[in-house]
């Protein structure tokens, strides 16, 4: 069983125009409404890259029962922790005429002592039973950044982590199967620009001897990066033309699962990533996030390149890799 843990899910809107104006009245092409964040989209990815699951997350106000009925519809299993504070909205605005895309974010609202409490006790019985362990996207406002620790020093299985910051380093020390930023997350945990790929690889490693067995560092449209302590490799995501491009939010999410499922698997973590790579690109192509057919995306992984590269270790990279303010 894959358990996907967050605290900062949302209900999505997502409003479609065939051209958007600001400061004017704009009339939508259409309009969608689903449960989304982080937490769910992995969820969602992952139930259907075949992976059995359940979605962990704080939900409370009036989207409750939507959020529950929603995901009810897709087969995604929940253990939701209800709240005093009402789940986050977000919208999405498709300019489909200037191809452009806009993302309003709510931040989650604060959570009570009790309601962490709850929520660290379920998360606790879940890992207890689980193959691996999601635990991903930002903490509601107030919430210390030692918390993820808490419930990474509760994870028995395999742990993927996707957050940033301080409360990525301090979970280091307790050896996460792997962690995943995206490069500007990078940057802003180790303090320092990364402007080439051997400082990135450089701040990568640094986490790798920190104790993270793997780091995967995505770039939009870029190559992924994948390191060990002492190796590394790119990753080439599938191409796709721009106009078949239809929603990128949620691709992080997808990659996540596919690693996760592939873990699951017994597979090796680059396997992981082409899986997750190719899940990407199927949501890459689709309006709601994570909610593709993937039927295709096995067959679809197997066309992912992933390469060495040289042992960056040696030379100027070497002399940069305890650099960073960690």
């Amino acid at each position: 069983m894959i358990l996907v843990a967050g605290l900062t899910p949302a209900w999505q809107q997502v409003v479609v125009f065939d051209a958007f104006r600001y400061g004017e009245v704009n009339r939508a092409r259409e309009v969608h409404w689903f449960a989304s964040g982080k937490v769910f989209n992995a969820a969602i990815a992952a139930h259907r890259l075949g992976g059995p699951g359940v979605a962990l997350a704080p939900v409370g106000g009036p989207l409750l029962e939507q959020i529950r009925r929603d995901l009810g519809q897709l087969g995604v299993a929940t253990r939701l922790v209800v709240t005093e504070s009402p789940t986050r909205v977000c919208t999405t605005i498709l300019d489909r005429g200037a191809g452009k895309i806009t993302e309003l974010v709510e931040n989650g609202l604060p959570l009570s002592a009790g309601e962490l409490a709850e929520f660290r006790h379920a998360y606790a019985e879940e890992a207890a039973r689980a193959e691996v362990a999601i635990l991903i996207g930002s903490l509601p406002t107030g919430t210390p950044a030692s918390y993820y620790r808490e419930l990474v020093d509760r994870t028995p299985c395999p742990a993927v982590l996707d957050f940033r910051g301080e409360g990525l380093l301090a979970c280091l020390d307790l050896k996460p199967y792997v962690v995943k930023p995206n490069r500007e997350e990078l940057a802003q945990t180790v303090g320092q620009p990364l402007e080439t790929d051997e400082e990135l690889i450089g701040a990568m490693q640094s986490l790798n001897r920190r104790g993270a067995q793997w780091v995967i560092v995505t770039q939009g449209s870029g190559p992924a990066w994948i390191t060990t302590e002492s190796a590394a490799w790119r990753a080439h995501p599938i191409p796709v033309a721009p106009q078949e491009i239809v929603n990128p939010i949620g691709c992080g999410d997808a990659l996540m699962a596919g690693i996760a499922c592939e873990i699951r698997n017994g597979r090796d973590l680059l396997d992981g990533v082409r899986l997750g790579l190719a899940a990407a690109h199927a949501n890459l192509r689709q309006l709601l996030q994570c909610r593709f057919d993937a039927s295709g995306v096995s067959a679809l992984a197997e066309t992912v390149c992933v390469e060495k590269v040289p042992d960056l270790r040696e030379g100027s990279a070497s002399e940069q890799v305890d650099q960073f303010p960690l």
